[in-house]
């Protein structure tokens, strides 16, 4: 099948949600003219990242979160969808009725949500750090995810997701993998400036794509990365939305960071070219080696 990401330019903090769930219309449209089945938005794709600010006002915290999927901002990217009849994956702040905060992504195939997954890897910090140029409080605004590394068989194939910080922790794409994902989705909001190891601005571009050509690699399995990209409020979000192969293979790149789609027709079993060969996971995993992974925090 072909997939599809949808890279997102800058979301102004004034921007609507109705101005952002436009822009990603207007990609769903331009992934099925080129006969996408599943388009991938980024990580909090209906805001600007808003994490970049302290604030002690729940209202105005809250404010950046959706209490409901879909909403009336939200309904014409399902209403799209069904009319396609195509999938799509979005990430959102989710506020619940409980009054918990999650980073969130979710699954929507044909206007209807099969998967929803909560960010497990928050990264950041709680306090207000005012050295920095731009705070990333995922630490204060956002709860670790409770909804484990879950696998949703969709679109003929085992679909998951994971957000974020989370492609840079190889237990995300093992947790992952031996759910017997096939595809990957996710969204990401990294910046080119890291404050507190400046000397590794130059590697962003670089890291971003090491993580998730390893975990593809290493698990036998597709992704589709996906960013929110440029000078968004002053602070500069990288590009280089990717689509890679079971075999690490980089196979679509964006070129730029703005708004722009990326393409590739996939096919979900090579995946097995890996998982019966270099990492059959029955064959070689000796899982009772690997304590000290879940037994130790640090």
């Amino acid at each position: 099948m072909i997939v599809a990401g949808a890279q997102l330019g800058p979301i102004a903090r004034d921007e609507t949600r109705g101005s952002a769930v436009a822009r990603m219309c207007a990609l769903m449209r331009q992934a099925h003219a080129q006969g996408a089945k599943v388009v991938v938005f980024p990580e909090l794709a209906l805001t600007t990242f808003f994490p970049r600010w302290y604030t002690e006002d729940q209202a105005e915290i809250d404010a950046w979160f959706e209490t409901a999927m879909p909403n009336d901002a939200v309904r014409p990217l399902f209403d799209l969808s069904a009319d396609l009849g195509m999938g799509f994956h979005l990430g959102y702040a989710e506020l619940t009725p409980e009054g918990r905060h999650f980073n969130t992504a979710i699954l929507v195939v044909a206007g209807e949500i099969v998967g929803k997954y909560r960010k497990i890897h928050l990264p950041g910090h709680r306090e207000n750090e005012d050295w920095r140029p731009f705070q990333h409080l995922e630490k204060r605004y956002f709860e670790t995810g409770d909804l484990g590394f879950p696998v949703f068989d969709a679109m003929g194939g085992q679909m998951a997701m994971c957000i974020c910080n989370d492609r840079r922790w190889p237990e995300t794409w093992r947790m992952l993998g031996l759910g017997g994902a096939e595809l990957v989705m996710l969204g990401y909001n990294t910046p080119l400036h890291y404050p507190p190891a400046p000397e590794h601005d130059r590697l962003q571009y670089f890291h971003n794509e090491l993580s998730v050509q390893a975990g593809c690699y290493q698990n036998g399995l597709w992704a589709v990365a996906v960013a929110k990209a440029g000078l968004e409020e002053g602070c500069e979000l990288i590009g280089g939305s990717v689509i890679v192969a079971p075999t690490g293979e980089i196979v679509a790149r964006a070129q730029g960071v703005g708004d722009e789609l990326i393409t590739a027709e996939i096919d979900l079993d090579r995946c097995g070219e890996i998982r019966r060969n270099i990492f059959d996971f029955r064959a070689h995993r000796e899982p009772q080696c690997y304590g000290a992974i879940t037994a130790m925090d640090g």
